[in-house]
């Protein structure tokens, strides 16, 4: 997710967790802190584009590596709340101020909801590591969506600002809100893939389900979008939850099976492959190799795109260079279309 949700994730994780036992903003301020930490990888660079794709995620947003950085991280966190800390605690004084214990579980609370949390949306979030490396994405929430932020966001203001003891029932409240939302996020993906699989069925074009993509469209878990794979060629679609019965008209863009069996000898093509589950576009375009994620975007604009080797002889590997990006179609085209395809209307996206 974006790095303002996990700041507010990880500051309603705290404010639950330490409750009264120091200011409430304080506590939201360390959890928020702790929130931004996994993500810090991605100022890593690992030598190339897609391997600083591939590696985002990976041994910061791994379970057992959080459990085991736990202890450490708490303790600096205790250690530089004290030395700043000028005067008693004295917010509650039945309440001792926090112990290692509570800055303990805080800590991995927080760890390990960011992660989670990321594994509900598509990218692919490396939580077994170094058990594995798989990259788990189950694609029901898209990386920025408002409904799930705004409950948490509200929850922390709410209690920090609040001098009574019942101000925390708010916080609880918005976490509670919030994951009631990634439970809805999760029930509207599995009724649209199977309202599309029931579709594709009916017309005798129905692929295997791991050929299959359902993902919601930025800001919302109305809208859909749907990638079908095939041996010759990809499909793209959208499913608004106001569509009802009505099928999905797909879009259909050419594969070459040739120069994808070809390309799989390359490394970086495999690795990618394999992390986006083979949801991958494999082109030539002036006289390179390009593999694209279709994943993340929509046609013709996608975000992950790399140019990964050159055409002589035969194909000869190059470091990857990125160039994907989000294409030129204006912003405000772009929502309009969001809005009234959500909506239901029956229109074709912005080219």
């Amino acid at each position: 997710m974006d790095s303002v949700t996990q700041f507010t994730l990880g500051a309603a994780v705290s404010v639950a967790v330490m409750r009264r036992r120091m200011p409430v903003w304080q506590s939201a301020l360390w959890g928020g802190l702790c929130g931004t930490l996994p993500d810090l990888d991605a100022l890593i660079d690992h030598g190339n584009a897609l391997s600083n794709m591939l590696l985002h995620r990976a041994h910061s947003h791994a379970l057992i590596w959080q459990t085991a950085a736990t202890p450490a991280i708490a303790g600096a966190f205790m250690l530089i709340h004290r030395v700043r800390r000028t005067h008693p605690h004295t917010l509650d004084p039945a309440r001792a101020a926090p112990q290692w214990g509570h800055w303990c579980l805080m800590v991995w609370l927080v760890l390990i909801t960011h992660a989670l949390l990321d594994g509900m949306t598509i990218y692919g979030t490396q939580l077994a590591r170094p058990l594995s490396d798989s990259a788990y994405g189950l694609g029901s929430i898209f990386i920025i969506d408002p409904l799930y932020t705004l409950p948490l966001l509200a929850g922390v203001l709410i209690s920090s600002l609040s001098r009574s003891p019942q101000g925390l029932r708010s916080n609880t409240v918005g976490l509670i809100l919030s994951s009631l939302y990634l439970a809805w996020s999760a029930a509207a993906q599995l009724y649209v893939a199977q309202q599309v699989d029931a579709g594709l069925a009916a017309n005798g074009a129905r692929p295997p389900r791991s050929h299959m993509l359902v993902t919601p469209t930025p800001f919302n878990t109305v809208l859909w979008r749907v990638v079908v794979m095939r041996d010759d060629r990809y499909e793209e679609g959208f499913y608004s939850l106001f569509d009802g019965r009505r099928p999905v008209r797909f879009s259909s863009y050419p594969i070459d099976p040739a120069l994808r069996s070809e390309a799989m000898g390359l490394a970086s093509v495999k690795a990618l492959n394999t992390f986006s589950d083979g949801f991958t576009r494999i082109d030539e375009h002036s006289g390179g190799l390009r593999i694209t994620d279709l994943r993340m975007g929509q046609e013709p604009a996608y975000v992950f795109s790399f140019v990964v080797a050159q055409r002589g002889s035969a194909l000869a590997e190059t470091p990857p260079r990125a160039v994907g990006g989000r294409g030129n179609v204006s912003i405000t085209q772009a929502l309009g279309w969001l809005w009234r395809r959500a909506a239901g209307a029956d229109i074709d996206p912005p080219r």
